[in-house]
C-alpha cells in the first residue's frame, strides 16, 4: 500500500516537514508549479535574542507565472551571510559545535547553486540523510503533469503507483477527495499538532522555525520531538 506526498520544496523547512516526507514511501518535489513571494520557498525563520527572525535567499521573479525550478538566486553572497545569522544565534546551542562543521560546508555547497530548487533539494536531502529518513525523494518533472490543480495531483498519484495520498492540512480547503477515490486512491491529512516543547535558545518556545533548531538544540534526539520516529 504506497503512501505518497507531494509538495513543494522549501528552504530549510521545519520538522514538520520532514514528519511529513518520513510519514510516506515516495516524498515528490512538485517545483513544476508557480514560485510565489514572501513564502517558504526561499525563506524561514531562527531564533534570535531579538525573536523569531526571517533569514531569505535573494531570488529574481521575472515573471508572474514562473516556476519555481526557473527561479534564480540573485546574489551568491546570500550563503555567507546565512551561515553567519545561524552561527552567531546557535553557537551556544548545545549540539551546534558537532554539526556546525558539516552545515557550514553545506551552505558552502549551496551558495555555488543558482538555482532556488536545487539549493532547497540539498538541504531537504541533507536532513533526510542526517536523520535516517530512508523515503524516496523525486522530482515531479518525472511525471506527466496534466489536468487541473487537483487533476495534476490525482494523475501524479496514479503514475507513481499511490494507494493513498498525504497531504499537509492547508489543502483542505482546494481539495476534492472524491477525484482521488475515483482513481482508487485514499487521501490522509498530516496533524503537526500536539509537538512536544525542547530545551530551545531564547524563549519563549516556537515549533515554527528551521528544523537546523531542533538539530543544534538536541542533536541524536531529535526523534523524541518528532511526530514520526
Amino acid at each position: 500500500m504506497k503512501r505518497v506526498a507531494i509538495l513543494q520544496s522549501n528552504y530549510i523547512p521545519w520538522k514538520g516537514y520532514f514528519d511529513l516526507i518520513a510519514s510516506v514511501d515516495e516524498f515528490i518535489v512538485y517545483d513544476e508549479v508557480q514560485f510565489t513571494k514572501n513564502d517558504w520557498r526561499n525563506r524561514n525563520k531562527i531564533k534570535t535574542a531579538n525573536g523569531v527572525e526571517w533569514i531569505t535567499i535573494p531570488v529574481r521573479q521575472a515573471k508572474l507565472e514562473q516556476k519555481i525550478t526557473e527561479t534564480r538566486v540573485v546574489d551568491g553572497r546570500w550563503a555567507v551571510k546565512h551561515w553567519k545569522a545561524i552561527a552567531n544565534n546557535y553557537s551556544r546551542a548545545p549540539h551546534f559545535a558537532k554539526y556546525a562543521p558539516v552545515v557550514e560546508e553545506l551552505y558552502r555547497q549551496a551558495g555555488q547553486l543558482q538555482f532556488l530548487s536545487e539549493i532547497n533539494l540539498t538541504f531537504i536531502q541533507f536532513i533526510c540523510e542526517l536523520f535516517a529518513i530512508p523515503t524516496r525523494i523525486s522530482s515531479s518533472r518525472s511525471y506527466d503533469l496534466s489536468g487541473d490543480r487537483v487533476g495534476r495531483l490525482v494523475s501524479v498519484c496514479r503514475q507513481a503507483g499511490a494507494r493513498t495520498y498525504l497531504s499537509g492540512p492547508a489543502a483542505q480547503s482546494y481539495i476534492d477527495e472524491s477525484q482521488f477515490e475515483a482513481s482508487g486512491i485514499s487521501v490522509e491529512w498530516m496533524n503537526y499538532s500536539g509537538y512536544p516543547e525542547y530545551a530551545q535558545l531564547f524563549p519563549p518556545f516556537e515549533h515554527g522555525v528551521t528544523v537546523l533548531d531542533l538539530l543544534f538544540n538536541v542533536g541524536p534526539q531529535h526523534r523524541n520531538y518528532m511526530k514520526r520516529f
